[in-house]
Formats: C-alpha cells, structure tokens, sequence
C-alpha cells in the first residue's frame, strides 16, 4: 500500500511521514510532493491540501483527515468526488477538548481575566461570582467532541445544555435540536461554546444576530472553525457590551496575522487553535489503525458523511 502525507508544514509533513511509515510495516509512505508515481498511491493523509492536490492521484481509495473536521479537505474545489473521507477522532483527542472547554469555561465563570487585571494593578478586588448551577453554558454542536464537552461542563455542575442538528440524549444536558429550537437554546445562555462541523448551514453562525439572542455581558468560546465568525460582529459587541468575553482557538487565517486587532483586544483570549490539536504519537496510531481497516474492507468506523461536511 502507498500513502501520501501533507501538511502546509514541510518539517511537520516529514515527522507525521516517519511516524506513519514506522506504524505501517511494509507500506511505502512519502510526502505528496515527492511520490514517484501518483497512479499507484493508494491513500491521501492530510491537513489543509492545496487546491488539486489530491486530484493528481487517480487511484485513491481515501482520503484521511489529520484532524475531526473534514471541511478543510472540501474546500478543495478539484476535489475528486466519491472518495471516501476518514476522520481522525479518538479518547486522546476527546481528552484535549473535555479539558479545554472545562477550562476556558471556569476561567469565564470565574472572570480570570478581571481578576489578572486587577493583579496587574496591585488591585485586592474580590470578584464574587454565582454559583456554577447558577451560570447557564451552552454547547453547539453534539458530535463526538461537543457530547463529550457538554458532559464535563454538566459534571462540574453547571446548568448545562446543548444544541445540534439532529435529536440526542446526554446525562446532565438539556439537548435542543433543529432550527426551530435554536433561539430557545440560546435564550438564557451565560457562556457559550461552539463545536459545531463548518458547512455552508454554519458558516458565520456567530454573529450580530445570535449575539442579540444572548443575555448581556455573556461569554463566547469558538473552538471549533475561524469561519463560524464573523469578526468584526464579535468585536462590536463586546465594545459595546453585548458579550463580556471571548475566548477563541480558531481563526480564519492562520496563524493569526500579527497585526490583527484580537491579539490586543482586552477582551479576547487568543489561543493557537491547540483546544484538541492531535500529536503525530497519538494521531499516527488512529490513523494507521483506520488505514489498515479500510485497506482490508473499505471501510472504517470513521468514515465521514461529504454530503453532510462532517
């Protein structure tokens, strides 16, 4: 069997190349950019492939996305149709999340970044804060990676609830579903984090309107895509106080410009989209696991939905 690796990083295209071929005895793994024969590559492992990179290989019996989302791998407008498309989730994965949610959660509930300020100032300012059953999270978004952060938040005794598509049942969670539900979920959510699959539905999800729909001085976490936002609809309205807080791991360039006026916003939480970045250790594994499956019966339980974008 042979494999192609990209990664918009050539240094990290070797690593994940030297690690896959390490987990694939016997396979011939390379760089997309250095395979001999695009006629005999069997699979593509990417994150983030130029436009007509995978169309060079005519064989190709998947695709594998070197991450949850596939969206990055569709955006691709020479994309081959009817390949299938393999997702990369797994417990490490879904440990990343549960901690980052958790933790950006408590940091908004506990008003962290008033509490550093006034440290800054050699302020003594005791900020007293309702209690977690009290504050109200919303999660959109119930996949595998919003399931399990809607949990962790409901166990740490928030009231918590969350929103998908399509109907499901979590310990703990009130669960919403379909756009007729949609501003009923929103309505009352204090913090609100986003996980939900980017599709042409969701893109720019977080905007004006759905911040109107939130209590004031309510808190946003994105970890899912950069183009769930709008920006320049998050930065009026937490200038005017609409939403307290943002905390965002994604962006629509990245890495984030240097010049871009989040970075010194008072109000926003920048982090390197790291909420549940995959390791070439623990992502190798998962991703060897569901290329020998599908090598032997073309198939794998990670198979993506195209149509769906998730």
């Amino acid at each position: 069997m042979r494999v192609a690796v990209y990664l918009p990083a050539e240094d990290k295209t070797q690593w994940w190349v030297d690690m896959l071929q390490g987990l694939l005895p016997g396979w011939d793994v390379a760089s997309l950019d250095t395979a001999a024969d695009p006629e005999t590559v069997d699979f593509a492992v990417v994150w983030r492939p130029r436009t007509g990179d995978l169309a060079r290989f005519r064989n190709l019996r998947a695709i594998v996305s070197i991450g949850a989302g596939i969206d990055h791998v569709l955006a691709d407008s020479e994309l081959p149709s009817d390949i299938p498309i393999i997702r990369t989730v797994g417990a490490d994965l879904t440990q990343r999340m549960r901690e980052y949610v958790a933790l950006h959660v408590l940091r908004h509930h506990r008003d962290m970044p008033r509490q550093l300020l006034a440290q800054a100032q050699n302020d003594w300012h005791a900020i007293v804060v309702p209690v977690a059953p009290n504050r109200t999270v919303g999660v959109m978004g119930l996949g595998n990676l919003g399931a399990a952060a809607a949990s962790t938040v409901a166990q740490l005794g928030f009231a918590t609830r969350g929103w998908s598509k399509s109907a499901k049942t979590i310990d703990g969670v009130t669960c919403f579903a379909g756009e007729g539900a949609f501003d009923t979920f929103l309505d009352g959510c204090d913090i609100l984090v986003n996980l939900l699959p980017l599709t042409e539905q969701t893109r720019g999800i977080l905007n004006a309107t759905l911040f109107q729909k939130l209590p004031k001085g309510a808190c946003v976490i994105n970890c899912a895509r950069g183009p769930h936002l709008v920006e320049d609809d998050l930065v009026a309205a937490l200038d005017n106080g609409q939403i307290k807080q943002a905390t965002l791991d994604v962006f629509h360039i990245e890495p984030l410009p240097t010049d871009h006026p989040f970075w010194s916003h008072p109000a926003i939480t920048v982090t390197p989209h790291v909420a549940s970045q995959i390791d070439a250790e623990t992502g190798g594994r998962l991703i060897a696991n569901n290329l020998m499956t599908f090598a032997k019966t073309e198939s794998c339980e990670d198979v993506a939905d195209a149509e769906r974008g998730y």
